[in-house]
């Protein structure tokens, strides 16, 4: 299954049930709602697919909803030291010089898009009656769904508030009462393990057993369940559904291949499509350039990539200081072998690879680690030599692997896919090496920074009762 879209009749369900208080006066006395609207089997998988449908978002800049997981690597990559804007102009500037404002569309996007997608998922949970015997994956699907963006959001934002539950309008107190981080993590690591106990692995564009033990093996290490999180990782490993492709281009370039275990389907010249990719080159996209890549992660890509480096940036023939991205070209690359994903290069057809095995084999190694600075065991090695072996580097060569080597390996495995800023996070080491990046470009950086702000707007609408993050 390459995407997924909702139906409309679900769209329009959707707008009524969130609609503001006093939106329609009077109130209507016969109308179709989630509360009545499921029946069968069949129309709760409607619900379901419509989760996915939120979190692939629209690829059209002129929405105002659901381009969450198509404005990531604002938050992410170009809040690390691997990207930048080509010209460090506009709202998008804010990211790389880590001067971001409460009023950031992009930020405020990111947020409002996920609690959408948390919204859709507590719909089908609240219809599960209607599933018959799908009930128990319908379950499954919603709760790794409401888990993935709820990941994302406490990473990114700290503590938010948790909705667990379709709420009425009414209901401020839970739409704006901001909880603890650990309660956030608990329900995530709750609706984890209902997806690994209800889900196979029989798909890679629709939420599998692997997929949730992965985001569920991250929880575990951001907790400092090291243990769990190694189990989790020789599951995956054990169950031998996934392998490293052989060409590293293939990872990105031939879709649904053995190696990816979650990814966001797109396909190109349709409403389906991405145009986040477009944005990262020149003359391209609708910006000059955004997510290009900084001196510091090509110099890391130069002496650790491999043969990485050439699928991971490239020169930008225009301007030839300037470096862009080459993982999910959407116009092709004749030199790279690259064939483009659509006609239109603004409604590209690449998926987005959420969750793939190599990210595994290195958050195994990471787990054997264990917060140490050092290890030796076979195993860690096994997984961390698979890496390099198919990048074209040596095995490991004193036995041992640093804590340092295992976040440059991660760095040039992974680069440019909105991992490095969560694993400085989780590593403990953001406040180290993004200091110092800032002072290398001339940008100023405290620990304030590695929090986003709540959007200005949801504190107005909760009338003071929600507070801002330090340091906006």
């Amino acid at each position: 299954m390459k995407y997924l879209k909702c139906t409309l009749l679900f769209a329009l369900i959707a707008l009524v049930s969130s609609c503001e208080e006093g939106y329609l006066e009077p109130a209507p006395k016969s109308v179709i709602s989630s509360a009545n609207y499921y029946t069968t089997p069949e129309q709760v998988e409607s619900a379901v697919i419509n989760i996915y449908d939120g979190i692939q978002g629209v690829w059209d800049f002129g929405m105002d909803e659901n381009r969450a997981i198509q404005l990531e690597y604002y938050l992410t990559e170009m809040r690390s030291d691997n990207t930048r804007t080509k010209s460090s102009e506009g709202e998008a500037a804010q990211f790389e010089s880590y001067s971001v404002e409460a009023t950031n569309g992009i930020v405020a996007n990111y947020y409002q898009s996920y609690y959408n997608v948390i919204f859709r998922a507590n719909v089908v949970l609240e219809n599960l009656g209607a599933a018959g015997n799908m009930a128990a994956k319908f379950e499954a699907e919603a709760k790794f769904l409401r888990a993935y963006a709820y990941f994302n959001l406490v990473r990114l934002y700290g503590d938010i508030p948790l909705v667990d539950c379709v709420i009425s309008p009414e209901d401020k107190s839970t739409a704006y009462t901001r909880v603890a981080t650990t309660e956030v993590y608990d329900l995530i690591a709750s609706d984890l393990n209902t997806a690994i106990n209800g889900l196979d692995n029989s798909s890679s564009y629709r939420a599998s057993k692997a997929a949730a033990q992965t985001l569920l093996a991250k929880v575990h290490l951001n907790r400092g369940d090291y243990l769990e999180a190694q189990q989790l990782c020789e599951s995956i490993v054990g169950s031998g559904n996934y392998v490293l492709e052989a060409n590293f281009k293939d990872v990105f370039y031939n879709e649904g291949n053995g190696e990816v275990i979650f990814a966001i389907g797109y396909i190109g010249d349709s409403d389906e499509a991405q145009n986040f990719s477009p944005e990262w080159l020149n003359a391209v996209g609708r910006t000059s350039g955004v997510n290009y890549v900084t001196n510091d992660a090509k110099a890391a890509l130069d002496a650790m990539g491999g043969d990485r480096t050439m699928y991971s940036y490239r020169n930008d023939v225009s301007q030839t200081t300037q470096n862009q991205v080459a993982k999910y070209i959407p116009n092709g690359d004749s030199a790279l072998g690259i064939v483009a994903t659509s006609t239109d290069p603004q409604k590209a057809g690449n998926d987005w690879v959420v969750l793939r095995y190599a990210d595994v084999l290195l958050l195994h190694v990471e787990s054997i680690l264990a917060g140490g600075a050092s290890t030796s065991s076979a195993a860690a090695l096994s997984s961390f030599n698979l890496i390099r072996s198919r990048a074209g580097l040596a095995d490991d060569a004193d036995g041992t692997i640093t804590k340092q080597e295992l976040m440059d390996e991660r760095r040039v495995e992974l680069a440019f896919e909105n991992h490095r800023l969560f694993d400085l996070m989780r590593m403990g080491e953001a406040q180290n090496v993004l200091s110092a990046f800032a002072t290398s470009v001339g940008v100023d950086f405290s620990s304030s920074d590695l929090l986003l702000p709540i959007p200005q707007r949801e504190i107005n609408l909760s009338n003071g009762a929600m507070s801002q993050n330090p340091g906006y």
